[in-house]
């Protein structure tokens, strides 16, 4: 027996994947009193069985192959059209014609298998040594439907097929990209350290003005350069699956947080107001580099993408076992369409500033309010944009 090409083994296993193909060949059989039927796969030059019912042992199983001549499925598929024959020696055409002596068969029934394209697949067969009735309306429009069901449940496994192959392409695809990222961010971390040292060494020498100012816009690149790796490399971890690492410290004071933070952002953005409504009493159990991180990336999104000459707000207040800690910027408002994206990896509002960014800073504040067992939203209209972060209290509280 030849080898069957790749296409030819896919067809078959895809036929075997059809859970209802054994069924409609039962009902086939018991319908017509026949005792052997089978779904084939029919090309120019192949013919396979996909699904046999045997109970004539016959011994034909699937992914066996016939010779095409030697098959009437070859006439339906070049026609077209159906073959039945109720008897096969009182049959005019049929009677002296080789394939019945050749497989012993008296009655016969192939009705062609389409698919939703229009093309052929193949045929859906019945067979009996003795004579049948088959050649009647009713059991020629069962063959029918059962072929036209058969037809479809094929394109849809095709379909399901292709989804699983692009699926797993993708995954693959995403694994390598993100191992990518995670080494690149790695690897740029050295010469940014070195650059940062240098930067704070040329800081301690005597400096002209111009160049105190341009030490300064140097010393800013590099932060800012800094925030972008942690942001590629959490991102990194969490999308590999060693998710996002905390390390857990009680009565972490919040205004001492908050206030490195604003520190940081307004010589960053010196020209900007930020403003801060907390308790210096609230204090949480918390990842105390990871809260900075999240208060960080909030701040820098309203500054980022709110009104340039707008105030900046940050507002913590406590209810009911929780903190809600809010970020307030003026500026355009982000659509619904946005809203519902912004705390996806890459994500960037289409309104608003069009300055450069990775997308992460949202995405990463997200997962940092979901590992304190927090949740995070927005709001926004045409009075402000704010962005919620609630999270978990000390019990009893102590904000």
């Amino acid at each position: 027996m030849s080898v069957l090409p790749e296409q030819l083994l896919r067809d078959v296993e895809l036929v075997e994947s059809v859970h209802v193909v054994p069924t409609i060949l039962d009902i086939v059989c018991r319908s017509t009193n026949m005792r052997f039927a089978v779904v084939s796969r029919v090309t120019d030059s192949h013919w396979v069985a996909c699904s046999v019912q045997d109970e004539l042992e016959f011994g034909l199983v699937s992914g066996q192959e016939l010779a095409l001549e030697t098959t009437f499925c070859h006439s339906v598929r070049q026609l077209s059209k159906n073959v039945i024959i109720d008897h096969v020696d009182q049959d005019s055409l049929y009677c002296n014609h080789p394939i019945p002596a050749q497989y012993g068969f008296q009655s016969y029934i192939s009705v062609p298998i389409a698919l939703g394209d229009g093309s052929f697949f193949g045929t859906l067969c019945a067979l009996d040594p003795e004579p049948r009735r088959v050649n009647r309306a009713e059991t020629v429009q069962m063959f029918e439907l059962f072929a036209g069901l058969i037809g479809k449940q094929v394109d849809q496994a095709r379909a399901m097929q292709i989804t699983e192959k692009n699926l797993i392409d993708e995954q693959e695809m995403s694994a390598l990209r993100e191992q990518f990222i995670a080494v690149l961010g790695h690897d740029l971390r050295t010469p940014l350290s070195s650059l940062s040292c240098g930067i704070e060494l040329l800081g301690m020498a005597e400096l002209d003005a111009d160049s105190i100012e341009t030490l300064d816009i140097m010393r800013r690149s590099s932060v800012h350069m800094a925030g972008l790796i942690d942001d590629v490399l959490d991102f990194a971890r969490g999308r590999l699956g060693s998710g996002m690492s905390l390390a857990y410290k009680e009565n972490v004071p919040l205004q001492d947080v908050v206030n490195q933070v604003v520190a940081e952002l307004q010589t960053m953005h010196p020209k900007r107001v930020i403003e801060t409504v907390l308790d210096p009493h609230c204090r949480l159990d918390c990842d105390e580099r990871r809260l900075a991180q999240l208060a960080s990336n909030l701040l820098g999104n309203a500054l980022t993408h709110g009104d340039p000459d707008g105030v900046v707000r940050l507002v913590a207040t406590s209810t009911d076992g929780q903190l809600q800690l809010e970020v307030i910027n003026e500026g355009e408002a982000i659509s619904s369409a946005d809203q519902g994206e912004l705390f996806k990896p890459f994500v960037r509002s289409s309104s608003g500033s069009s300055a450069q960014g990775l997308g992460l800073g949202l995405f990463i504040a997200h997962c940092i309010a979901e590992a304190h067992g927090g949740s995070i939203g927005v709001k926004s209209d045409k009075q402000d944009t704010r962005f919620t972060v609630c999270l978990p209290l000390p019990k009893p509280s102590q904000c």
